[in-house]
């Protein structure tokens, strides 16, 4: 009995000279289940992050404020370690979060109300919430 494919059935798998050889990791992931709802879990962590909301000073604690930021603006060293505590708006959702941090204030651009640090960073004045300066 002569089959159909007889005359190709013995010869030589056929290997490509111009595409390599697929890897075995690279074969499996074509069978690798599909994910129709991919990035759900990053969406919903992302939704379960919690952020603050900004609180508003009263008149009380922004004279605190000035009076330090003042103090720092004419002393002649410029150069003192200061405590500040500053609402960091999220870029991704409502809110977002405080931050207190030690730093040292190159600059007060009163013009456009912000703080210039000594690493060229900066940060608004209306987003301070506290400004301490360290204690030696």
């Amino acid at each position: 009995m002569r089959g159909k494919y007889d005359d190709i059935i013995n010869l030589p798998h056929h290997t490509s000279t111009k595409h390599p050889r697929m890897t075995r990791t690279a074969r499996a992931a074509q069978f690798a289940p599909f994910a129709a709802l991919t990035g759900l879990d990053d969406e919903m962590e992302e939704t379960a992050r919690l952020t603050e909301k900004k609180i508003t000073l009263d008149e009380e604690q922004k004279q605190v404020i000035n009076r330090e930021l003042l103090f720092i603006k004419n002393n002649p060293q410029r150069n003192i370690p200061v405590i500040i505590t500053f609402f960091k708006s999220d870029g991704r959702k409502d809110g977002g979060a405080y931050i207190e941090k030690e730093v040292r204030i190159k600059k007060i651009d009163e013009i456009n109300r912000k703080l210039i640090l000594s690493d060229y960073s900066e940060i608004k004045i209306d987003d301070l919430f506290s400004v301490r300066i360290k204690e030696k």
